[in-house]
């Protein structure tokens, strides 16, 4: 199984992510950022991007590297990772899909108002990270037009990460 952490940057995936590994037993944190990184790495460079989701070999790489690990591993894969554009969760549902690997696909929501409050006050990117802040919009469409009909949203507003990674297992394990 794999249980899929999205939502927009700085919504807290990551923290998340980690303390719910910590809540399901014989569960691993996969990063698909880290497929992303390898691709960046490529000398001479891929065609130019904003975005290494864009790179149309990320997502089967995604698909592959998970289904590779679980068939290892077994157990459970918690990945979290966002994804804002419909096409690609589809490519990468779809192949999980195709493999029998279910996914539980959590979407990790906050007002826009306490994204801008978390993203000013990040330690990790840096307070008002133009690079956290330029998806707000983009997540806030995707909410709007398909993301929160294709997963289970989480409004972590006013929930610390340890009580949403505790709603989270819990829905995982009933």
């Amino acid at each position: 199984m794999i249980v899929w952490l999205n939502g927009t940057h700085g919504a807290g995936k990551t923290t998340t992510s980690a303390l719910v590994q910590q809540l399901i037993p014989d569960s691993r944190v996969f990063d698909a950022e880290k497929v992303g990184e390898t691709l960046m790495d490529i000398k001479p460079g891929l065609p130019a991007t904003d975005n290494f989701q864009h790179w149309p070999p990320w997502r089967p790489l995604v698909v592959e590297t998970a289904r590779r690990v679980l068939d290892y591993t077994g157990g459970t894969l918690v990945m979290p990772m966002t994804i804002l554009v419909e096409q690609y969760w589809r490519e990468i549902s779809s192949g999980l899909a195709e493999h029998d690997i279910q996914v539980r696909h959590f979407v990790l929501h906050a007002d826009q108002d306490t994204l801008r409050a978390r993203i000013a006050g990040d330690t990790v990117l840096g307070p008002n990270s133009p690079f956290r802040l330029q998806y707000l919009e983009p997540y806030a469409e995707a909410a709007r037009t398909w993301l929160h009909a294709e997963a289970e949203v989480v409004d972590t507003t006013h929930l610390t990460p340890a009580q949403a990674a505790q709603q989270i297992a819990e829905a995982v394990k009933s």
